[in-house]
């Protein structure tokens, strides 16, 4: 038993040293950072390039802040149960049970082609699928940030990839070269959600957690994310989504901001709907019904849900076993706050 403990130990740290190297020392840099502050930052810190920028180090004390070196750490909060939201084909089978999830058409592992019932047993039959449904969602089952994710359309008669024209050989050929993934129902969004940028799903990223005082699973921090014309067809922020911090009591939306600039939009830099102020429709059930999700869990710690309201509810998209610092600390640092305190508390940091 303790050689085992000791094996994945020494897993842990080798994972955290490319890490370093891969996410860290690579990442990519959208603001231009000079080298020598980029590894200062990097080497000393365990920050990203782009975060010394985000977070105003100039003027703000890195001390104040989380570092991309912890959230990674974070990660093993929920060990052993974290395998359930990092796949998420199980995650989708195991909350289906309780929450309106997107259906999973379809499933591609090591080059086999899976369906429920065997329904779906070949790239034709899933593009005669998507001759009908008009839509179509294919993601790696295994990735995180957006990865991977793209979108299939049959509009008036014709294919697309993406926004891409395509044919019915490019998608074909798309699903056969590609391995891992799963096809996944493409849901309505919520007219509001729509009239801020109709190009795109917006989900709500909602993180609940284990309050460390009373025990209980409480709501810590939601933003409503925004495409942009440049993460078509997803509110991806690795692609450069807008954030809006969500006002837990009331629903209202705050200023948008953005992971690749310090840009502060009130109203969306392509669709020119406004922004600040805004409130989501029936947030107080919203909130409800996450909490009682979150419960039936329980013994999930921490967990960020990806949430699409629709015209007939909530739809869980996915739900993840941690979230990237970034988006909780554009509107200020939490070391020393209480996602520092949960963080200490599971032993992801020490100071």
């Amino acid at each position: 038993m303790k050689i085992m403990k000791l094996i994945k130990k020494c897993m842990k740290i080798m994972k955290l040293f490319v890490l370093y190297w891969r996410r860290i020392i690579f990442a990519k840099d959208h603001f231009d950072v000079p080298l020598k502050t980029k590894l200062k930052s990097n080497i000393f810190g365990g920050y990203l390039a782009d975060q010394y920028v985000l977070y105003d180090f100039d003027h703000n004390d890195k001390n104040e802040y989380l570092s991309e070196f912890d959230w990674y750490r974070s990660r093993y909060i929920n060990e052993p149960f974290d395998f359930m939201m990092n796949n998420k084909v199980v995650c989708a089978e195991v909350l289906k049970q309780y929450v309106r999830v997107p259906e999973t058409y379809a499933v591609k592992n090591r080059g086999f082609l899976t369906s429920t019932d065997d329904k779906y047993t070949s790239y034709e039959d899933l593009y005669e699928l998507l001759k009908q449904k008009k839509k179509l969602f294919i993601k790696p089952f295994g990735a995180g940030k957006g990865t991977g994710v793209n979108q299939f359309q049959y509009i008036n008669g014709k294919p697309y990839i993406g926004i891409k024209r395509s044919s019915r050989k490019e998608i074909i050929n798309y699903m056969r070269k590609n391995d891992d993934w799963m096809i996944s129902e493409c849901m309505q969004q919520h007219s509001y959600s729509s009239d801020l940028y109709d190009k795109t799903v917006n989900t709500i990223r909602l993180i609940t957690m284990r309050d460390i005082e009373t025990q209980k699973i409480k709501i810590f921090f939601a933003v409503q994310r925004i495409g942009t014309s440049a993460t078509i067809p997803v509110d991806n922020g690795s692609r450069g989504k807008i954030e809006r911090k969500i006002d837990l009591e009331t629903g209202e939306l705050s200023e948008a901001r953005s992971l690749h600039s310090l840009e502060v939009h009130e109203v969306h830099p392509d669709s020119g709907a406004k922004i600040k102020g805004a409130v989501i429709p029936g947030w107080q059930d919203i909130k409800k019904e996450i909490l009682a999700l979150a419960n039936k869990v329980s013994f999930m710690h921490f967990i960020a849900w990806d949430i699409l309201v629709t015209e007939e509810g909530i739809c869980i998209i996915e739900a993840n076993t941690s979230s990237g610092v970034n988006i909780i600390q554009l509107w200020g640092g939490q070391r020393n706050k209480e996602l520092g305190d949960f963080y200490r508390y599971h032993k992801a940091i020490r100071k």
